[in-house]
């Protein structure tokens, strides 16, 4: 170990970012022995594993996770339209793939342009298509179009939606306008899988616990996931206290998970802890499926 940290050390001297020397030559052998999950193939390099996921274990652990989901909730398993909104540079198009079949597809749709231009350039055509959504986002996109605009896609023609780490970026407004969006696309018995930081009882007791972790770790707030500001004035969105716009991180209550069901005709069919709340949890953020009422 010793000599390895100095070569590092020495990469670094000469301008060499050791990880990416390493990540780059470790993904094509790493290929050579896949065997099973063909899918995985796809983990980009390092340059391009973003979403609050750099490492390449974490991006092949949460893939599984999805894939897993998705499996569960499909009624179908091959030939389905799959619709992936804030797509990224690509998480969940991998863990989409084995559901394509021959006639199935697969959409991503993004507000940051160059994830998209990435996608299109790295996933397979044909199946997978990317869009970019010009439309404003303070965090992602702040420059872009500040209107709510409708997805591009049919009505009723997606048997399964996938939203990881969106609705954590929306205010109540745009949260409450693009729920009603995950209905319209829907086929009558489609599925929605999204991601949440969800303010509920769980939340409420782990308070406690965590600031009680914060005197004993020298934890600052930023460790502490604690959405205590109201979010543009709302009663059940919250961001964090910290973060420069609210669109960093947001927060919705059970009464504001309610609300966007009644608003959009929707229901939770099934709901998975997050482990953000320093509790055990398949996922960093709570993950919801939803169903049409």
């Amino acid at each position: 170990m010793r000599l390895l940290d100095i070569l590092l050390k020495g990469l670094q001297r000469i301008g060499i970012d050791p990880y990416h020397l390493l990540d780059s030559l470790y993904l094509p052998r790493d290929r050579q022995h896949i065997r099973r999950t063909r899918n995985i193939r796809l983990i980009p390099g390092e340059a391009n594993r973003r979403g609050g996921k750099f490492a390449y274990a974490e991006w092949a652990h949460v893939i599984g996770i999805f894939q897993t989901l998705m499996f569960l909730h499909l009624a179908q398993k091959e030939n389905n339209r799959i619709l992936d909104i804030g797509c990224g540079t690509g998480l969940l198009a991998i863990a989409s793939e084995p559901f394509l079949g021959d006639k199935g597809k697969y959409t991503g749709i993004d507000v940051m342009q160059k994830d998209i231009v990435f996608c299109r350039g790295h996933y397979p055509a044909g199946r997978n298509e990317f869009i970019h959504f010009d439309v404003a986002n303070p965090t992602y996109a702040p420059d872009q179009k500040s209107t709510k605009t409708p997805w591009p896609v049919e009505s009723e023609s997606i048997d399964l939606l996938t939203a990881l780490s969106v609705w954590t970026h929306l205010g109540e407004e745009d949260a409450l306008f693009y729920f009603k969006e995950i209905r319209r696309v829907l086929k009558p018995d489609g599925r929605a899988i999204v991601t949440f930081f969800l303010l509920d009882q769980i939340y409420r007791e782990s308070l406690g616990r965590r600031s009680e972790q914060q005197g004993r770790f020298h934890m600052t707030s930023q460790n502490l996931w604690i959405f205590n500001q109201p979010t543009y004035g709302s009663d059940a969105w919250f961001h964090l206290e910290w973060i420069p716009v609210p669109e960093d991180a947001i927060g919705v209550t059970g009464q504001g998970i309610d609300r966007l069901c009644a608003n959009a005709g929707m229901q939770v069919v099934e709901r998975h802890q997050g482990n953000w709340k320093e509790v055990p949890g398949i996922f960093f953020q709570d993950v919801l499926v939803f169903s049409k009422t």
